[in-house]
């Protein structure tokens, strides 16, 4: 069934206002970018980060009165409303279409992420990641993903027990069990996340040892190795939480780092870690470490 994506650009101050009017309009899903196109990632903990304009993309089911709520928004914000246009989008075998961008990649030496479709020759030894199109969807492909996903395939996690936080798609959490972990609880603060690591972590038969929890729902013990792909401001402002949830001489990786930011998120967690030199993938970094104190 075909659906409608509209388009529209809107004062940072006026976004709750034309979100709030989307969601009474029937929108199934919004994005945000900034009026340059950078992309709204991760907001920080308490914040919500904004630009001077957003460009919020929607999308409707066919047949939404898309006309009226032109007409509501115009009535509110006025010339504020800018950047209208709407767009037909037609029905297609979407999987279909995404499998012919998504192949199989590797990490590190032995881990490859594949579509669970398919039945790639991959070499002997390989430790490969069935993944598929979904809710807070991540396939690896990402710099920081891949910096962590080579960061686990790097250490012995055998018998450990980790914790992915800020998890996503979970793919973090099931690469860890599949690599030797006893298990890896994936916390995320989007409910969607938290589906998303589930459908994965059944999909690579590992759902009894990859648990996901909502952030306030985790269960409270040290780990053996943490494993946090988020965002600086984040990172520094969880770092005393993140420092008190792997034990004394667990292991940490921390990535969503822009380069040039790492010594912000070494310097948050006081003195606390032991840090190896860091990792750096196009403009992306990551911080490892053994906790000392």
């Amino acid at each position: 069934m075909p659906q409608l994506q509209l388009t529209l650009e809107v004062a940072a101050a006026d976004l709750d206002t034309a979100d709030q009017a989307l969601e009474r309009a029937g929108a199934l899903a919004q994005t945000y970018q900034s009026d340059d196109g950078t992309a709204l990632l991760e907001p920080g903990v308490g914040e919500r980060p904004l630009w001077e304009r957003i460009r919020v993309t929607a999308l409707f089911p066919e047949g939404a009165d898309l006309e009226r709520l032109h007409r509501k928004l115009t009535g509110q914000l006025g010339d504020r409303l800018q950047g209208w246009r709407t767009e037909v989008l037609e029905d297609q075998a979407w999987e279909r279409a995404w499998l012919d961008y998504f192949h199989p990649m590797s990490f590190g030496e032995r881990l490859w992420i594949v579509p669970s479709s398919t039945e790639p020759d991959l070499p002997d030894g390989a430790v490969p990641i069935r993944l598929d199109p979904g809710l807070a969807f991540g396939t690896g492909s990402h710099e920081t993903t891949a910096l962590c996903l080579a960061w686990l395939d790097g250490e012995a996690l055998e018998g450990w027990h980790g914790l992915d936080y800020g998890a996503g798609s979970g793919v973090l959490a099931v690469a860890a069990v599949c690599l030797g972990a006893a298990s890896c609880a994936a916390v995320d603060n989007d409910p969607q996340a938290v589906i998303a690591s589930r459908e994965n972590a059944e999909r690579n038969g590992v759902a009894d040892r990859v648990p996901s929890y909502a952030v306030d729902e985790r269960p409270v013990y040290c780990a053996d190795f943490l494993v946090a792909n988020i965002l600086t401001a984040t990172l520094v402002a969880l770092a005393e939480e993140l420092r008190g949830a792997v034990r004394v001489g667990g292991r940490v990786a921390l990535s969503g780092i822009l380069q040039g930011q790492e010594q912000q998120v070494m310097d948050a967690f006081q003195g606390n870690v032991a840090w190896d030199p860091p990792r750096f993938r196009g403009d992306w970094a990551l911080v490892s470490g053994t906790r000392t104190a």
